[in-house]
């Protein structure tokens, strides 16, 4: 697959979930219930493929050294994210979106409760796993990933306390866009390069 395309890959959904927090409201209520509700249903799915900005650049087995012990972290820590961050957009996003619909009040709060915690868990695991990333690619390809694993590692702090909100939480799946596309260039590039180094030196020792 072409740098374009895997760029495109792991650049979709936090783009995705940018356009969507353009209409995520901004307070629960029961006028906006059905529509708070409803978006987390479509994007039950989606939030979880946030992870894809680091699992595509580590694709392959893992080798048995140091690389492969951050890797096998990196993947921990993207199926942490995953399921975590679903729980919260289960239980604050599609159970408490349908709760404030019925006008049952006190479960709302203890709802977003236990969802924050659970997102704040799947953060931390993405968090873990971007670090892990960028530490892989680092030894592979040097300092041309820093400023992408940077930029991850900055969405990852903003998206603790922003979800997809606006203006934060959509600045922040930017900074994932963002950050995803240049690491995905940086990692592609280096491969490349490397391709091209061992080329040479096998032409130069069989003649």
């Amino acid at each position: 697959m072409g740098t374009l395309r895997t760029t495109a890959l792991v650049t979709a959904p936090p783009l995705l979930l940018a356009v969507a927090g353009l209409t995520h409201p901004r307070h629960l209520t029961a006028a906006t219930a059905d529509h708070w509700a409803g978006l987390h249903i479509v994007l039950l799915p989606a939030f979880p493929l946030l992870a894809l900005g680091l699992l595509v650049p580590l694709w392959g087995r893992p080798r048995r050294d140091v690389e492969g012990a951050l890797t096998v972290l990196a993947w921990a820590g993207c199926f942490g994210y995953a399921a975590y961050y679903t729980g919260l957009d289960a239980v604050a996003g599609i159970g408490a979106g349908t709760a404030a619909g019925t006008g049952v009040r006190g479960v709302v709060g203890r709802l977003f409760a236990t969802g924050d915690e659970l997102g704040r868990a799947g953060v931390y695991a993405l968090a873990v796993a971007a670090l892990a990333t960028g530490l892989v690619l680092l030894r592979r390809h040097g300092v041309r990933v820093l400023p992408g694993a940077v930029m991850v590692l900055g969405a990852c702090w903003s998206f603790a306390d922003s979800h997809i909100f606006w203006p934060q939480g959509v600045l922040t799946m930017l900074g994932f866009a963002l950050g995803f596309g240049l690491l995905m260039v940086a990692s592609r590039t280096g491969d490349v390069r490397q391709s091209r180094a061992r080329a040479t030196a096998g032409s130069l020792t069989n003649p």
